[in-house]
């Protein structure tokens, strides 16, 4: 089993620090709408199946402004976006038509290919909007990359949630703490947010292979270091660990599972084990056959599309 984490030449245990990596995210601004990304990175291509972590926001918009992101397509991996604030509205190839709001699950799983659009748009424009969020991609074990596209939709009442010991925690995705969320997943995985009061501690679950630590809100410590906000840490495998929020409390995106079976390619926004299988993708979009072709475009936002990139 391939695991990003293991060299043989470093010393692991009591002998080394937990953490294996600090990533501080790239920031870019998309006209007073910002996003930081810390997946992938020079340091990390993936935690667990995690292969693309952006935050997204928080913005502000007044009256008649928003988000716009035309149909575009996807392959090779499952797609989670996470609402903090605002809403957003969710329209697929598979006929799926939703808003996003906050503490909710959308589940996308592209597979082989499926296509969609996200915006903020109707009566969302009628009033100022705010937005804050998390988009994470999940890469898909060699096995799952060719299955058919699927969507599944949890509202926050569905998603099982923790307190006690100045902590809440909402587990979005797999298995953690003894909870499980009600959707199946390609591969063993956890994703969790957790609101920590100040110098409350949680500990990550020890029975996923890697784990990491999102921080989005207020600054933590571990290992004797303290973290502030717009941090993703890296643990080591197999060491017991905790964070604790600092004074003014935290609060923090928990994330990890089982290490893929190999790195992946990534090439805009597909995801896949192999080059061939993401120059199909790209000839297949390009191509733009809609009515018999590998990509569809969703059947209320068929108006437009995002092309291709040039290289």
């Amino acid at each position: 089993m391939w695991n990003p984490l293991l060299d043989p030449s470093i010393p692991i245990g009591d002998s080394v620090d937990t953490i294996e990596t600090v990533i501080v995210p790239r920031a870019r601004d998309l006209g007073g709408f910002e996003v930081r990304r810390a997946l992938p990175s020079a340091e990390r291509q993936m935690v667990g199946p995690f292969i693309f972590f952006d935050q997204m926001g928080p913005a502000e918009f007044l009256t008649g402004q928003g988000i716009d992101v035309r149909p575009h397509p996807h392959i090779g991996l499952g797609t989670v976006t996470y609402l903090l604030k605002g809403k957003m509205h969710h329209r697929d190839s598979l006929g799926s038509d939703l808003w996003i709001e906050p503490g909710a699950v959308n589940w996308m799983m592209a597979g082989q290919g499926i296509t969609h659009s996200e915006r903020t748009d109707g009566e969302a424009r009628k009033a100022p909007l705010s937005l804050f969020g998390l988009q994470t991609w999940l890469a898909l074990p060699k096995d799952r990359e060719e299955d058919a596209a699927g969507f599944a939709h949890l509202e926050r009442a569905a998603l099982p949630e923790l307190e006690g010991e100045g902590k809440q925690v909402r587990l979005i995705l797999g298995t953690a703490w003894g909870e499980k969320v009600g959707l199946d997943m390609p591969s063993e995985v956890f994703y969790a947010d957790a609101r920590l009061q100040p110098g409350a501690s949680i500990p990550l679950p020890d029975d996923h292979e890697d784990r990491g630590v999102y921080i989005l809100d207020g600054e933590v410590s571990s290992g004797g270091q303290t973290f502030e906000a717009g941090r993703m840490l890296v643990f080591r495998p197999g060491d017991r660990v905790s964070v604790k929020a600092g004074p003014q409390g935290a609060r923090i995106m928990l994330l990890g599972g089982a290490t893929m079976d190999g790195p992946r390619f990534i090439w805009w926004n597909f995801v896949a084990s192999s080059r061939e299988k993401i120059e199909a993708a790209k000839e297949a979009w390009r191509a733009g056959d809609w009515m018999h072709g590998r990509f569809k475009l969703p059947p209320h936002d068929d108006g437009e599309f995002i092309p291709a990139p040039d290289r």
